[in-house]
C-alpha cells in the first residue's frame, strides 16, 4: 500500500517545493520508490515531461529529485495566467481551455475528478507520494470546491504536515491563525507542522514551539534552517523571481527585461550560477544598462501585451542603443518573436489585440495559431553542430529572410534565424543556457574565457545537500516513520 504526505504551507512562497523535492531525494537514496504530486500550480514556468505535456516546473526539478521520468500526472492540473483572456488551464499535460477567476471556480468539481484520477496513477507502483499543496488553506474564501489543498486532502484521505516560513516574520501567527480559521474536519487532516527558513541558534524557538503547542495541540516536526544550497536550484515562479538580485558584481554583464507575463525564466538560471557573469534583473522604471555586453528576451506567455509594454517602458529605444553600440541580444521564444517586424494574432488567441509592429531587430515575422507545439527536443547548433538541450513550449509560426541563418536544428528542422551581422539571435528552444558547451562558447564570444561549470551536476548537488539538511533538522522519529516501508 502507498503512503502519501501533503505538505501545505500557511502561504505562498514558504519553501514548500524546495521541502518536497529534498524529502523526494532522501526518500529515493533511501531506496524507496517516491513521487511528486501537485493537484494544482499556477505558474508560467512549464517544463514538457517525459510522458509528453506540460507539468510545473517545479514538479519537473521534484521529478529529478525523486530520480523518476516526470509525468503530467505529477501536476494534473497547470494554470497559466495570459492578459485579458484568463489563464490557460492545463490538464493531465494538455490544453484543457481558459476561463477568468470566477468561471474556474465552476470548473473546480469536474477538475478534481482529473486530479483524483492522476493521484491515483502516480500512487501506483510508488511506496511513497509527496503532496505540494498551493496557496495557504487558510484562505477559507476558496474553500468550496478546493482542489488544492484541504480540498484534494479530504478527497484522498492524504494527512497534512502545515509549513511556516519563520524569515518572514509572525510565525506563530500565522500557525495558530490557520488553526483557528479552519474547519474542524480540515483542521483534523493536520497532523503538525514544520518551521522553515530558521537562522541562527534553533534553541531560541524552543518556547515558539511551546506555544504553538498550546495553541494547536500539534506536534513539531522539525525546524529546517534557511538552505543556502536552494540557490543552486531554479526558481520556481515570479514571487522568487522579485527577490532576485541584480546579481553579483561580474566580468561580463548580463541584463533581462522583466516583462508582466514572462515565462519559462529558470531559462535563464546557469547563467545566474556563472561565477564570473553579472546577470541582472531590470525591472519596470528601470534603463536597460548601457554596459551590458547581451540582452536576453525571455518567454512570454502574452507576447503581444508583454511587447507593449517593453515599448512602454522605453526599452525599445535603449534595445536600439545597445545594438547601435556593438552589443548582443537573444530572444527566446516570446522573446523570439518579439524581435522579428510584426507579430499577428489573426484569431485572438492571446487577447483582443490582433497584431503589433516588432522591434525589428530580425527580418522575421509571427503569425499564432490555435495548435500549441509541446515537445522536448534534440537539437544542435547550426553553427557548430554541438548538441543543445531544450524544449520548445510555444504558439506560433514564425517565418521571413532571417530564418536562412538558423540558430539551430531542432528535431532535424531548422529554428530561429540570426541577422545578417550575427549579433541578433532568435530562437524557440528553451534550455539552451542548460546546455555547458554552448554556454562556455557564448560566453567566451563575449570576452569572459575561462571554464564554465557543468550545470546539472551543481543542481543534483545542491538536492543531495538539501536532503542531507531535512534528514538533520527533521524530527527523526517522524522521519523514519515517513520514509519506513509501509507493512
Amino acid at each position: 500500500m502507498t503512503k502519501a504526505i501533503m505538505l501545505q504551507g500557511t502561504g505562498s512562497d514558504v519553501g514548500k517545493t524546495v521541502l518536497v523535492a529534498g524529502l523526494c531525494r532522501l526518500a529515493a537514496n533511501r531506496g524507496l520508490q517516491v513521487r511528486p504530486f501537485k493537484p494544482q500550480n499556477m505558474s508560467n514556468n512549464a517544463a514538457v515531461a517525459d510522458d509528453g505535456g506540460e507539468i510545473g516546473r517545479a514538479q519537473w526539478l521534484q521529478s529529478m529529485a525523486a530520480r523518476v521520468p516526470s509525468s503530467v500526472h505529477m501536476n494534473p492540473v497547470l494554470l497559466k495566467p495570459q492578459s485579458d483572456v484568463g489563464s490557460q488551464i492545463i490538464v493531465q499535460g494538455k490544453v484543457w481551455g481558459q476561463a477568468k477567476g470566477r468561471d474556474y471556480q465552476r470548473l473546480k468539481p469536474q477538475l478534481l475528478d482529473y486530479v483524483t484520477e492522476s493521484f491515483h496513477r502516480i500512487a501506483r507502483g510508488a511506496d511513497l507520494v509527496i503532496v505540494e499543496g498551493a496557496g495557504s488553506p487558510a484562505e477559507i474564501n476558496l474553500r468550496p470546491g478546493d482542489i488544492a489543498n484541504m480540498g484534494f486532502a479530504t478527497r484522498a484521505g492524504v494527512p497534512v504536515v502545515l509549513v511556516g516560513d519563520i524569515d518572514r516574520g509572525g510565525v506563530i501567527a500565522s500557525l495558530v491563525g490557520t488553526h483557528t480559521i479552519l474547519s474542524d474536519e480540515d483542521r483534523g487532516m493536520i497532523s503538525g507542522y514544520i518551521i522553515n527558513k530558521f537562522r541562527g541558534d534553533v534553541s531560541l524557538f524552543d518556547d515558539g514551539i511551546a506555544a504553538v503547542g498550546r495553541f494547536t495541540g500539534w506536534s513539531c516536526f522539525g525546524v529546517v534552517p534557511w538552505l543556502k544550497a536552494t540557490a543552486r536550484l531554479p526558481a520556481e515562479d515570479s514571487v522568487a523571481l522579485e527577490r532576485l538580485a541584480r546579481g553579483k558584481a561580474g566580468a561580463l554583464k548580463i541584463a533581462v527585461p522583466v516583462l508582466p507575463r514572462i515565462a519559462n525564466f529558470d531559462d535563464l538560471d546557469p547563467l545566474l550560477a556563472e561565477p564570473d557573469v553579472e546577470l541582472v534583473f531590470v525591472r519596470a522604471g528601470e534603463r536597460l544598462p548601457v554596459d551590458a555586453q547581451l540582452i536576453v528576451l525571455p518567454g512570454s506567455k502574452s507576447t503581444i501585451s508583454d511587447l507593449a509594454d517593453f515599448r512602454a517602458q522605453g526599452w525599445d529605444a535603449d534595445l536600439s542603443a545597445h545594438v547601435r553600440r556593438g552589443g548582443r541580444v537573444i530572444g527566446i521564444c516570446g522573446g523570439y518573436q518579439m524581435l522579428g517586424r510584426m507579430v499577428r494574432d489573426p484569431m485572438g488567441i492571446e487577447g483582443s489585440v490582433h497584431e503589433i509592429e516588432g522591434l525589428g531587430l530580425l527580418e522575421v515575422e509571427t503569425v499564432m495559431d490555435a495548435e500549441k507545439t509541446v515537445r522536448n527536443s534534440v537539437a544542435v547548433s547550426a553553427e557548430t553542430g554541438e548538441p543543445l538541450s531544450g524544449y520548445q513550449i510555444h504558439l506560433g509560426m514564425t517565418e521571413g529572410a532571417d530564418r536562412v541563418r538558423p540558430f539551430a536544428i531542432v528535431d532535424g528542422e531548422p529554428d530561429g534565424a540570426i541577422s545578417g551581422d550575427g549579433r541578433i539571435a532568435g530562437t524557440y528552444l528553451h534550455g539552451l543556457f542548460a546546455s555547458d558547451g554552448y554556454r562556455a562558447r557564448l560566453l567566451a564570444s563575449l570576452g569572459l574565457t575561462g571554464r564554465s561549470h557543468n550545470y546539472r551536476a551543481g543542481v543534483e548537488q545542491a538536492l543531495d545537500e538539501v536532503a542531507a539538511e531535512l534528514e538533520t533538522h527533521l524530527d527523526k522519529r517522524w522521519l523514519d516513520s515517513l520514509l519506513s516501508p509501509q507493512d
